[in-house]
């Protein structure tokens, strides 16, 4: 199959705090308020994220999260783990140390007040301690979730051993990220190499590819 052919829907209002600028979007008929922070990369919202929400939103039928174990890898800001939550899934959202103040915030703002799974956030290095902290025997997960994960920075090895890792059989994983970079196509020749991978959806606009894999 083709890839659809979509675009980033403007589903949000930006409102600017002296200090930190506060987005509010709606996905799944709830409103989620994201705490941005511009000291980090990890603490803004990327096109990748906007795309997966979207597209977790749109193909609840295709992907179903309800009651499924989710793993969310450079989670960022959180938003993707949030939309996740709210479409019923146990969802575990990781990102760098530094990252998770942040990160906590955010899904706990979003989710504290609803009837679903408790969300979990935990520290995540690539490639570094997997087995001590997510050992097979105890952890598999239904999805692996990525957004904007691979852009030009060293650990893009390291990115990939922890997604092979963390795939059993049975996981699907669904990575979104804009392609800026020659190093972004490497990695997805790389991912190709390695998963059985379709590409679900191009944005044009913003130059995001979804794949499954």
């Amino acid at each position: 199959d083709s890839p659809v052919t979509l675009k980033i829907l403007q589903n949000w209002v930006p409102r600017v705090s002296h200090y930190f600028d506060k987005e509010h979007y709606t996905y799944a008929g709830h409103q989620i308020v994201i705490q941005e922070s511009i000291e980090h990369f990890g603490a803004v919202v990327w096109p990748g994220a906007l795309a997966l929400s979207q597209y977790l939103e749109s193909n609840q039928e295709q992907f179903n999260l309800k009651d499924k174990k989710v793993l969310e890898i450079g989670a960022g800001t959180g938003l993707v783990s949030i939309v996740a939550c709210i479409l019923g899934a146990y969802v575990t959202a990781t990102d760098l140390p530094e990252v998770l103040e942040n990160l906590s915030y955010n899904i706990s703002r979003n989710t504290q007040n609803m009837n679903l799974h408790k969300p979990e956030v935990r520290k995540l290095v690539w490639g570094e301690g997997l087995n001590e902290d997510f050992p097979v025997s105890t952890y598999h997960y239904d999805f692996m979730l990525a957004t904007d994960v691979v852009y030009h920075h060293t650990a893009l090895d390291s990115l990939l051993a922890t997604m092979v890792y963390f795939c059993k059989p049975g996981t699907v994983l669904l990575w979104a990220n804009k392609f800026r970079f020659t190093t972004d196509y490497e990695f997805l020749e790389k991912l190709c190499n390695v998963f059985n991978t379709t590409i679900l959806a191009e944005f044009p606009e913003s130059n995001v590819k979804l794949l499954k894999a």
